[in-house]
């Protein structure tokens, strides 16, 4: 029997992405001048004040005031009247030193050798689950649903910060969520709904003008969504949609002013929109240490390059850890019955813990996570995003670098191969 499935996304200035960019845009400074640091920085936003709090170990010295303005900034709450605003908020910093205790762990004199060593080996920096998916029903390998509550809000950004006449009174707060049909065999047949909640200019005539909001979301963004899905996704928008524009009504009180906001509190935002599963832990505000963000990375580049050779349609993996060991305690494979060999879930895990070295050296090595690549991943998902080398200048204590880096490494169908080989593909 055919079922809806649902999934949610929220623009770059929902207040809790709203945190998660300032926390990895401090990463990014913190790593691009000491590659060595260790960071788990978490933020809070409400009406005129930012709260910057956690645990560092560091060399270098940042003007976190001035990191925090300039994502402020950057994201669009840059007028009075928002309630919450770059150059006027108040930024307090309880930001201190990283726990010795957590830091033995996970700073080791020799990390490069001898990973079975105790002595030597880089170890977890907390225990936990890290869970990765891929399926086959988009281009970049996720979930249709979370893919398209994405879209809708990456364009209606677009159009608030670049094409600003089309669509004026767009604030920075907005909501999407997209509901789809499956069949029996889970591919999907139709858009059953789409809820569009965007923050907007105060109105003179607010039924006139939510009546405009509407128009302009389906008749605009909704177009845009479609012309970029593939030619067998398109039809999917053809149907009776239900479509939920502001259901609420007036929605001019928004962002950090609005709703209180946290770092890591939109965490199946940040994965698979509910598909597969999500492990203990956030990813924003923490650097690659943490395998609640490294390991998630590094299960979501198994899944991906697993259904990209073949292997099956749809994955998720699964590693665990304990606090200060390099070896993961497990490592789990679900195929849902789609794998195209004729092995059992268990023996596919085993193959896949021979192709990939998930101790949280190799993971950092392989996937590039030293570099300052994380504030790109804190809205809009930190999976299914395009791989690219860019160019990224910093500027600390009176210093300024220029950095050219991988950005979504754990993206690339670098794996592809290896696999067809290591199963017979």
């Amino acid at each position: 029997m055919p079922y809806l499935f649902t999934s949610e996304s929220v623009s770059e200035g929902h207040p809790d992405k709203v945190a998660d960019q300032i926390s990895d845009a401090l990463i990014d400074n913190f790593l691009a001048f000491d590659p060595s640091s260790k960071v788990a920085c978490e933020t809070l936003v409400t009406t005129g004040q930012v709260v910057l709090a956690g645990e560092i170990k560091t060399d270098t010295y940042l003007d976190v005031q001035k990191i925090t303005r300039e994502v402020i900034r950057k994201i669009g709450y840059t007028k009075s009247e928002y309630m919450f605003e770059a150059n006027s908020c108040g930024i307090f910093s309880a930001l201190h030193d990283q726990s010795a205790d957590i830091n033995q762990g996970v700073d080791r004199e020799s990390v490069k050798d001898d990973f079975e060593s105790k002595a030597n080996a880089q170890g977890a920096g907390d225990q936990g689950m890290m869970f990765g998916y891929a399926t086959n029903e988009t281009d970049n390998y996720m979930p249709l649903p979370l893919d398209l509550a994405h879209a809708i809000l990456r364009e209606m950004s677009q159009i608030r910060n670049n094409e600003s006449d089309l669509m004026p009174y767009l604030r920075p707060d907005a909501k999407s969520q997209v509901t789809i049909e499956y069949s029996d065999d889970d591919q999907p047949i139709r858009i059953d709904t789409i809820v569009v909640s965007t923050q907007h200019d105060d109105f003179a005539d607010d039924e006139t003008m939510l009546a405009k909001i509407k128009k302009d979301i389906i008749n605009i963004v909704i177009p845009r969504v479609k012309a970029a899905q593939k030619a067998e996704l398109q039809g999917l928008f053809d149907g009776a949609i239900t479509y939920y524009i502001n259901p609420t009504g007036k929605f001019v009180i928004g962002g950090p002013h609005g709703d209180t906001g946290l770092t890591g509190r939109k965490i199946i935002v940040d994965t698979y929109g509910g598909k597969g599963a999500h492990g203990g832990g956030a990813f924003s505000g923490k650097d690659p240490s943490k395998v609640d963000r490294s390991a998630a990375y590094a299960t979501r580049h198994i899944a991906k390059n697993l259904v990209a050779a073949g292997l099956c349609d749809q994955v998720l993996v699964q590693v665990s850890y304990a606090i200060g060991v390099a070896k993961p305690c497990g490592l789990y494979v679900n195929t849902y019955g789609t794998a195209k060999v004729d092995m059992h879930d268990g023996a596919i895990a085993e193959k896949v813990s021979e192709i990939f070295d998930m101790r949280p050296y190799a993971i950092e090595q392989r996937l590039k996570l030293r570099n300052p690549i994380y504030s790109e991943t804190a809205a809009y998902g930190h999976m299914g995003r395009k791989n690219e080398v860019v160019k990224k200048t910093f500027g600390s204590n009176g210093q300024t670098i220029e950095l050219e880096v991988e950005l979504f490494t754990w993206e690339k169908l670098d794996f592809v191969d290896k696999i067809k080989a290591a199963f017979g593909l």
